[in-house]
This record gives C-alpha cells, sequence and structure tokens, in this order.
C-alpha cells in the first residue's frame, strides 16, 4: 500500500507506522487511571497508588534502578522521563507533593533548584549537549502530566535533533534504551 493509499496525503516518502510496543503499557495504563497520575505502570515498578508516580517513586528508595532514580537527596530526585523529549531526558522533583512552585516553603524551591543545577551539570558530563531545555509545567492547562506533584525537566539538545522526523512524520526517533541513559549518567554521578 502507498502512502497516497493509506491516507497520508502529500507525503509520498517513509514508513506509514513506526512499530512502538513499549508504549502499548502506557496507552492502556491511560483507562486505568495512568494519564491523571502522569504514570504509567510498565510492568516494571509497582506503582503505590498515590496519584504522583513521582511521590510513589520517593517512598520507594529500594527500586531507585527499577525506577531509573539516578540520585536523591534528603530533598528530593533526578531521574530519567520514562517517555522522553530526547535521549537523556531527566525529571527533577521533591519528594513533598505539592501542585504549584509557590506551594513550596522558600528553603525548598532553593532545594530544588539546586537539584536542577546538579541535573544539569550530570547531564553535561554525561552526554555532552550542545544545549539544554530547562521548564516547568505547572497546571493541567500548562502541560503538567502530574499537576498534583510539581517537577523539573532539564532536556538535551543536540543540533538537528528535531528532524524531519518529527517535523514530516509527527514524530520523535529516541535512538537509545532508557537502561543505556541511566548507566551513562550513573558514571559521571560521583565525579
Amino acid at each position: 500500500m502507498s502512502d497516497n493509499q493509506s491516507g497520508r496525503e502529500g507525503v509520498g516518502f517513509g514508513p506509514s507506522a513506526i512499530w512502538a510496543p513499549w508504549r502499548l503499557a502506557y496507552i492502556e495504563s491511560l483507562s486505568e487511571g495512568g494519564a491523571e497520575s502522569g504514570t504509567p505502570d510498565t510492568g516494571k515498578t509497582t506503582l503505590g497508588g498515590s496519584g504522583s508516580f513521582l511521590l510513589d517513586y520517593w517512598n520507594m528508595p529500594g527500586c531507585d534502578a527499577l525506577n531509573h532514580v539516578i540520585e536523591r537527596t534528603k530533598d528530593g530526585m533526578i531521574l530519567l522521563n520514562r517517555y522522553p523529549y530526547s535521549n537523556g531526558h531527566l525529571l527533577i522533583a521533591l519528594g513533598d507533593a505539592r501542585p504549584t512552585l509557590l506551594d513550596y516553603e522558600p528553603e525548598q524551591r532553593a532545594a530544588l533548584w539546586a537539584l536542577v543545577d546538579r541535573a544539569a551539570g550530570l547531564m553535561q558530563r554525561a552526554l555532552e549537549p550542545q544545549g539544554l531545555n530547562v521548564g516547568v509545567n505547572q497546571g493541567l492547562a500548562g502541560g503538567a502530566g502530574v499537576p498534583s506533584h510539581l517537577h523539573v525537566h532539564v532536556i538535551p539538545r543536540w543540533g538537528g535533533d528535531t528532524n524531519f522526523m518529527t517535523s514530516v512524520g509527527g514524530i520523535r526517533v529516541i535512538p537509545a534504551a532508557l537502561e543505556a541513559m541511566y548507566e551513562r549518567y550513573l558514571k559521571v554521578v560521583d565525579s
């Protein structure tokens, strides 16, 4: 079947589908409350049911490797995003789940930004990106996947990382496994 026969008018190259079987657990979790909590249960981790996978991960330090938690402090943690924008996309969250930045005390906000600084440094050493995006999606209207637990995204960027696949195909290509990224970060945690 050609692309035009498949209903993709105007697109005359590339595949009509890209297989991503690991996404099925996420899609199925949407009808089970996964979208509201912002976390799909991928079968690798048992979630605690708090409504925030970040809080569940915080409360399960023995599962840090399974949950790709790279580092934790007394205040919060740095972990890989299971559904990254680009390889090495990190999430930073405090152990105290609150919905907005201003719901945290000034000392807590300082601890959060110290973790963001740490995450950016780890990313620079582990991945050597050409740039970074740092952002907070606060509230559902702001794009928060976990509106009950504010968190910060640190995303590595390279020239050309938004290529024809994103522009034409409307899909991102993530070329490395989470486990490979996790290992790269662990190598620089103590350096």
